[in-house]
């Protein structure tokens, strides 16, 4: 089943601004790193899987998505033209997968030059075939893709098609036509829409157990509820006490943004599925609020076993001394490109650990950029 997989190795050779990365792959991923050193760039790679996997979309939308080859392919990538992308799984009480693929340009499409699909190390896909090299056409498209050449692993196509990536955009939830067009939207367009749309049971006891998260976290919050306007527009109202007897009631129109942003992370903790990809999580919340989200985080993984990755750039959030050296991952650029490193593989970082620094005073400076310190001495200021 595809609940029952892991992802547990990845290695890039020429993705966007990594020319050769191999990392282990963790239940939980912390990556830490400057600006533009490849945090999103490393992320995007399981992002891809699921659109090469998901209906409505296939290797040449999820290409072009993301502005051709052109754009994936690694500038430091020199003579060799191919972008290539291998993961390895883990089939809990089963066994171990791996796919491979490797594509490049070609007259303005890309083009397969790999796609492997093995179990346990036995081949079972390796194009091109006969069949490719008869119609060359065939490789515009990946076997993962299509339900009729990927019966013996399926397992591994819903797998990727399961992977999620949210980074709530308060301002799309707040905008009166949000959901026109949207489905699934990584930045919370429809978010309302989905929340709506879950089954009444299941939508009213979430927003129970959200609305008492958030009474910790947001003053004089006391309730959630959902409700549609006279157009059948979705709405969440919140109700906040003060000094009016029965307090009163908000539309999400009024919510501030750190309210809207944990709300969605709590929507999406609460659900069962793949691999939870999320973009800094402490975006607008007070400090506090971002030191308990490791612990949140861990209790949720206990209750839907699903892998979540995370960026981040706080303090605050790696102060948890739950978070193991082998879940932190420190992306550094480079002239020759980026690289991603396991804290646990880097005996300072160790060192200073074990000596009693907060992995956060171990690691947050060593992502630092060499220069910023001039930054307090901009001249137009």
């Amino acid at each position: 089943m595809a609940d029952e997989l892991r992802f547990r190795r990845l290695r890039l050779k020429n993705w966007k601004n990594f020319r050769n990365v191999r990392v282990k792959v963790r239940d939980r991923m912390f990556l830490i790193g400057a600006n533009a050193s490849g945090k999103s760039n490393f992320l995007d790679v399981f992002r891809f899987l699921r659109d090469l996997a998901s209906p409505g979309g296939g290797f040449r939308e999820a290409v072009d998505r993301r502005g051709g080859v052109g754009a994936l392919r690694c500038l430091a990538a020199r003579s060799h033209p191919d972008v290539e992308i291998h993961v390895e799984l883990e089939e809990e009480g089963v066994g171990r997968w791996r796919y491979e693929i490797a594509f490049r340009q070609d007259r303005r499409r890309p083009l397969l030059q790999r796609e492997r699909v093995f179990r346990d190390g036995k081949r079972i896909v390796e194009r091109p075939d006969e069949h490719d090299r008869e119609d060359p056409e065939r490789l515009t498209q990946t076997h993962i893709e299509q339900v009729n050449m990927n019966r013996r692993f399926r397992n591994l196509a819903a797998f990727f098609a399961s992977v999620r990536y949210l980074h709530i955009v308060p301002q799309l939830v707040r905008e009166p036509d949000r959901s026109v067009g949207r489905a699934n939207d990584p930045y919370g367009g429809d978010f309302l829409e989905q929340v709506a749309g879950a089954p009444e049971r299941t939508r009213n006891g979430r927003l129970e157990k959200i609305a008492k998260a958030l009474r910790t976290a947001v003053p004089q919050l006391e309730d959630i509820v959902m409700a549609r306007d006279n157009r059948g527009v979705p709405h969440l109202r919140g109700k906040y006490g003060h000094w009016r007897a029965h307090g009163a009631w908000q539309t999400e129109d009024r919510f501030s943004d750190g309210t809207l942003r944990l709300m969605g992370l709590l929507w999406a903790v609460m659900e069962a599925g793949g691999p939870l990809l999320l973009e800094e999580p402490e975006l607008s919340l007070h400090a506090e609020v971002v030191r308990v989200l490791p612990q949140m985080l861990a209790r949720a993984q206990r209750r839907t076993a699903r892998q979540i990755f995370l960026s981040t750039h706080s303090p605050e959030l790696l102060s948890d001394e739950g978070i193991g050296l082998d879940e932190t991952l420190l992306v550094l650029p480079g002239t020759e490109g980026g690289r991603v490193v396991s804290a646990a593989s880097q005996p300072e970082i160790r060192r200073l650990v074990e000596g009693g620094l907060s992995l956060a005073e171990a690691v947050v400076p060593r992502t630092r950029p060499r220069k910023v310190l001039e930054l307090a001495t901009f001249p137009g200021l």
